[in-house]
């Protein structure tokens, strides 16, 4: 009879491969869709803390994959905000009237364009998140909802936790 707790740990492990290979999926048929440079799923792993933990290039300079937020920047006010459905779209980094850190934080990963997205999962789990990196772009609505169709994929698979 097989020990319950390797059953339990398999399962676990399962689990976990069917979660990666969802966002990683999903993160690679974004970025062919919207045909931009990066999409990066942005995980929360403790209070306002995350990491970029997977990402879809149309090149190897654009890959981020591992970079952490800039902590000062992203807090209870901006959390509060995603966690109520905020989306945000900018066209230009360079021209909208966003925070100083934070326009520098996406300047810093060489951001032109940027839509975020939230995952929900009980609470905010993490950031579906599209760039590009060498021209402004106006986000479309079919875009935005594109995005927002797999955010709501990724919070309601059965292997995502909060």
């Amino acid at each position: 009879m097989p020990d319950p707790g390797l059953r339990q740990l398999a399962h676990h492990l399962a689990d976990r491969l069917a979660r990666d290979e969802l966002i990683q999926g999903t993160v690679t048929r974004l970025r062919q869709e919207l045909q931009c440079d990066r999409v990066v799923l942005y995980y929360f792993y403790s209070h306002w803390k995350g990491q970029v933990t997977f990402e879809s290039i149309s090149s190897p300079k654009y890959s981020i994959f591992g970079s952490t937020g800039a902590d000062d920047c992203f807090n209870q006010d901006y959390a509060q905000l995603y966690r109520e459905g905020r989306i945000r779209a900018i066209p230009d980094v360079r021209a909208e009237p966003i925070h100083p850190c934070h326009k520098e934080f996406l300047e810093g990963l060489k951001v032109r364009a940027n839509l975020a997205v939230p995952i929900l999962n009980h609470d905010l789990w993490g950031l579906l998140i599209a760039h590009d990196c060498t021209s402004p772009r106006s986000w479309t609505t079919q875009e935005i909802k594109t995005m927002q169709d797999a955010a709501n994929t990724i919070a309601s698979s059965p292997t995502v936790v909060s």
